[in-house]
């Protein structure tokens, strides 16, 4: 298996060895529970292991970090076939190629349903960590990548649709901008975060994190034909909860000093002003939530 660049050990020994080019790493882990986060008859294992690998990666990058290596814990029931397994590893080494990463170790064992334990480790590049606690008033918010496609993805397959297909994919392989992150800290970024419980939510911690209020301009929020055409196929009268309330696109949001120069990838949707909270067109957003990890995704009314 390819290793990445600051990999100078990998699988193979009963530790990896890494490279810490500044002596500082990254580390970020998440679980995934079949049933939960994911469900075999929805997704094939290579889906599932890009999904996996895609959602961890994308918390390096929101610190403004380089995605390094992955460890894996994977547990599965005894009849879980081998192939399944290999083509979940197959999964898991495409979206590390694809960052710029490897899997270098992990561990197996048995369980009822399928369950990834996943930790993902990068470094910093001699730059300063990006947090969720910098951003200050009179600065704007900005977006790279889209949003709402995966909860859209989710809500059609629990119709039982199978177009827009490309809303689907996004459920369930999710497609980072990795370079985002570690460019908007060369940019001056103040404060970041990765989209993964829904843009108010995850907002919501920058907020709370620096003790200011983010208001959001829903007109600067990126829409396309196929979140519309989801909505119209679903009877619902606004892909913008989508927008607003989807996890799971791991799209990023930061904070950045007015004026600062910003590539095309990033979209200002916002500004952040004294206060708390988060505001949508200046008004409060008290009624939107995201995902709950111990409750689900609300639905809006």
């Amino acid at each position: 298996m390819p290793q990445a660049p600051g990999t100078l050990l990998g699988i193979g020994d009963d530790a990896a060895l890494l490279a810490a080019p500044d002596g500082r790493m990254l580390a970020s882990m998440d679980l995934l529970i079949e049933g939960r986060h994911f469900r075999r008859d929805w997704s094939t294992a290579l889906d599932i292991g890009v999904k996996a690998a895609a959602q961890n990666l994308a918390d390096i990058a929101a610190m403004g970090g380089l995605p390094t290596a992955l460890l894996v814990g994977l547990a599965a029931p005894p009849d879980l076939p081998v192939a399944w397994a290999e083509d979940l590893a197959a999964g898991l080494a495409q979206e590390c190629g694809r960052a710029g990463a490897s899997v270098v170790g992990g561990d197996i064992s048995a369980a009822p349903l399928v369950m990834l334990a996943v930790t993902a480790l990068g470094h910093l590049a001699g730059e300063a960590p990006v947090t969720r606690s910098g951003a200050r008033p009179g600065d704007v918010v900005a977006l790279a990548g889209m949003l709402g496609h995966s909860a859209a993805g989710l809500a059609l397959l629990q119709a039982g649709r199978t177009k827009p297909a490309a809303l689907l994919a996004a459920h369930r392989r999710p497609q980072p901008d990795y370079a985002a992150g570690p460019e908007a800290a060369r940019l001056g970024a103040t404060a970041m975060i990765d989209v993964s419980d829904g843009l108010v939510q995850d907002l919501g911690h920058v907020a709370d994190g620096s003790g200011v209020r983010i208001d959001l301009e829903s007109g600067r929020l990126p829409q396309d034909d196929t979140l519309r055409a989801a909505a119209d196929a679903l009877g619902k009268r606004n892909p913008l909860d989508w927008i607003l309330t989807g996890g799971e696109d791991h799209s990023l949001a930061a904070t950045f000093p007015p004026g600062t120069p910003l590539p095309a990838r990033w979209v200002i949707v916002g500004r952040v002003e004294t206060g708390r909270g988060v505001r949508v067109d200046s008004r409060r957003s008290e009624g939107l939530s995201g995902w709950d990890h111990f409750l689900g995704p609300d639905t809006l009314h």
